[in-house]
């Protein structure tokens, strides 16, 4: 018996709420059910106001054995900012959007070089996928060569120091399985089409909904962002050539900032990243032996 918990971006105050509501109790070690356990998404820093508590509630739980933390796209962008390159600089360049992404983390760390070293080495420890009879979790996308990939290249589902620089090669079998999973499928704009994304950054490409069969799909329909100026035309044959099919286990991810209340796209299909960083929802799931999808176990505050 599992509660999936998407994407908490340092607000601590939210995620003890709905531990609570969820039935967990704080104890010495940290929060506790009597029953279940928690599998986060990833996506616990940057952003939000109280990073280094998500931090320890996160990591008491899954030291006690009452929770599994996945990877984030966020954790592992925040190691690769930090690990050197070999003819300098660092594999994350530190260009201004991405020390503007890191900034509250950094903040919230400073003068403590020490406690931050200790979490980005936990960073190394966390699985980028998560699989049981019934159902599966990943961050951003399950897309099954790149689980594959995953599954002979990691240790034990994790990347080591070493595997972090073999997967920032760009083009390598590593690469884009270590992309696709913890960021997502995407597409580039047609007629040379360019968009400004939530953090105000020109994008020519965009996220697109890898469980969508693309032969039904447009580009304004197969796009998870509301992209108004995507033309209702059908996209080319090949592009993309898969998709997460209907008959699959249910499969669990965050990471798309979705917004409103949360809602299933399907009922093998549940993202559970509803914008708490942008004044939205932290949502969880409570999933026990279904092989489908009930509107009605989504928890959130």
């Amino acid at each position: 018996m599992t509660d999936v918990i998407g994407d908490i971006h340092g607000h601590a105050d939210a995620l003890e709420k709905l531990l609570q509501k969820l039935g967990y109790k704080k104890e010495k070690e940290g929060y506790r059910h009597p029953s279940r356990k928690v599998l986060f998404l990833g996506d616990y820093i940057d952003r939000g106001p109280k990073i280094r508590e998500t931090l320890e509630i996160v990591k008491a739980m899954v030291d006690a054995g009452n929770a599994v933390a996945l990877m984030g796209n966020h954790e592992y962008n925040a190691l690769c900012f930090h690990f050197p390159e070999m003819q300098g600089g660092h594999l994350r360049k530190h260009l201004i959007k991405n020390i503007i992404q890191h900034y509250e983390t950094l903040k919230q760390f400073q003068n403590l070089q020490k406690e931050y070293n200790a979490y980005l080495e936990w960073f190394k420890t966390l699985p980028l996928y998560y699989e049981t009879v019934n159902f599966r979790a990943v961050h951003a996308c399950w897309d099954e060569p790149s689980i594959d990939s995953l599954r002979k290249e990691l240790a034990n589902d994790r990347l080591t120091e070493e595997l972090i620089y073999k997967a920032v090669t760009s083009g390598t079998v590593l690469n884009n399985a270590v992309e696709t999973t913890l960021k997502g499928k995407e597409m580039r704009l047609p007629d040379g089409l360019k968009f400004k994304d939530k953090d105000g950054n020109e994008r020519k490409e965009f996220r697109i909904k890898w469980w969508e069969n693309p032969e039904e799909m447009t580009y304004k329909k197969i796009s998870i962002e509301p992209i108004t100026t995507l033309p209702e035309r059908p996209l080319l044959k090949g592009e993309p050539d898969d998709y997460y099919y209907e008959e699959e286990k249910i499969v669990f991810f965050g990471h798309y900032w979705l917004k409103g209340e949360p809602y299933l796209f399907r009922d093998n299909i549940c993202c559970l990243d509803f914008s708490i960083a942008k004044n939205g929802y932290l949502a969880a799931y409570r999933i026990d032996d279904e092989s489908r999808l009930d509107l009605g176990k989504f928890v959130y505050v």
